[in-house]
């Protein structure tokens, strides 16, 4: 007989997730730090929302609108969208939980990228399903395969477009040829927080599949672009059904007041919108460019952030770039956790951070090359 438990014991599998750890925020000893661990927006949130945020500060006695009617309206007006059909959410976290929580329990099978967002596996073990990760191409979704991958437990295939940490994307026939592989019982996720920054014509957010089709949701987020990080604001678009599903399980008041009143007035700020992309389409190849230059590889993005790999050698190593760049103020993100220890996800920054991130990473590359002896002897 097995001794009784002398206090509550989680059910079995909740000790075995590996936490989310997020990125780095500090630089201790150093006077000014430039974070860029998170994929913030350099520019900030807009002036709108914050007039919004401060207004709603006064009334905050009051519970708020539990349907968060006001903001599914404003996103249903900004992209033409049915806001009946709009859930939203504490961050896109809370609804790919939601989402999780809602279509797979014990014995099901979720279907997610090599190098995908870490919120998947962790879900779908906190849901009591199986995680399943399918092989990636250079860095990239290979929908041959995400398919492969799909078995009679599957009931949710996640995908993030584009994807963090890469930064690589998928393009729309790419994702109309995964949809179609799909058995009409499982749920594509699309993940598109980093969507407003892609200006390549060959891409789609996914709003047209979820708008289409019964087994397809997207998911898009305010902490990115719409630099509301802090408020923890994001948003879901499906089929009625599944809308209704996650209204049964959602919490009654998941998003407050001040995050519905700035969220509203940030998606209706096109030109703040427009001011960021263009800082990003300015920045990211310059970054790109220049990280190359110092003879390290950078992934393609199409994000707002840049993945580069060092060589695993000692001194040399993502770890060792890592610790050099943080005592000069820049804090970036390792990223052993998605399965690449040999390099580091960097932000495009303001444009003071990002000089100052190249000549940094130049003046490391310099005072760690192989003596000329070492290179002749490896060649």
């Amino acid at each position: 007989m097995a001794p009784r438990p002398i206090r509550p014991e989680p059910r079995p599998g909740v000790l075995s997730i590996a936490p989310y750890i997020p990125g780095r925020s500090e630089a201790p000893g150093v006077a000014k730090v430039y974070k860029l661990s998170s994929n913030e927006t350099p520019l900030g949130p807009s002036p709108r929302a914050v007039e919004a945020y401060r207004a709603a500060a006064a009334h905050l006695e009051s519970y708020p609108d539990g349907s968060s009617l006001r903001l599914r309206r404003a996103i249903a007006d900004r992209f033409g969208l049915d806001a009946d059909r709009i859930v939203c959410g504490a961050g896109s976290d809370e609804l790919l939980t939601m989402i999780t929580d809602a279509y797979i329990g014990p014995g099901d099978e979720g279907v997610f990228t090599q190098h995908g967002f870490l919120v998947y596996r962790i879900a779908i073990l906190a849901a009591g399903g199986t995680p399943v990760t399918a092989p990636e191409h250079r860095h990239r979704a290979d929908v041959d395969a995400i398919l492969a991958s799909v078995t009679a437990r599957t009931k949710v295939v996640f995908l993030a477009n584009p994807n963090n940490p890469t930064g690589t994307y998928l393009p729309a026939t790419e994702i109309e040829r995964l949809h179609a592989g799909l058995p009409p019982h499982v749920l594509l996720v699309i993940d598109a927080a980093y969507a407003e920054y892609v200006t390549r014509d060959d891409y789609v957010s996914g709003l047209e599949l979820a708008e289409r089709h019964d087994n397809v949701v997207m998911t898009r987020t305010f902490s990115k672009i719409h630099g509301l990080a802090a408020l923890r604001i994001g948003w879901a678009y499906g089929p009625a059904h599944l809308v209704d599903a996650l209204n049964r399980i959602r919490g009654p008041f998941n998003v407050g007041a001040p995050a519905i009143a700035a969220g509203a007035a940030a998606i209706g700020d096109e030109g703040h919108v427009a001011a960021a992309v263009a800082h990003n389409n300015r920045w990211l190849p310059w970054l790109t460019e220049e990280i190359g230059k110092l003879g390290l590889a950078v992934t393609p993005s199409v994000a707002n952030f840049v993945l580069v790999h060092f060589p695993d050698e000692p001194g040399r190593a993502a770890r060792d770039a890592d610790a050099f760049l943080v005592k000069r103020g820049l804090v970036v993100r390792a990223v052993a956790a998605y399965g690449l220890p040999d390099a580091l996800r960097v932000t495009i920054g303001s444009e003071e951070a990002n000089r100052l991130l190249v000549a940094a990473l130049a003046e490391f590359q310099a005072a760690t090359a192989p003596a000329p002896e070492a290179r002749v002897a490896h060649a």
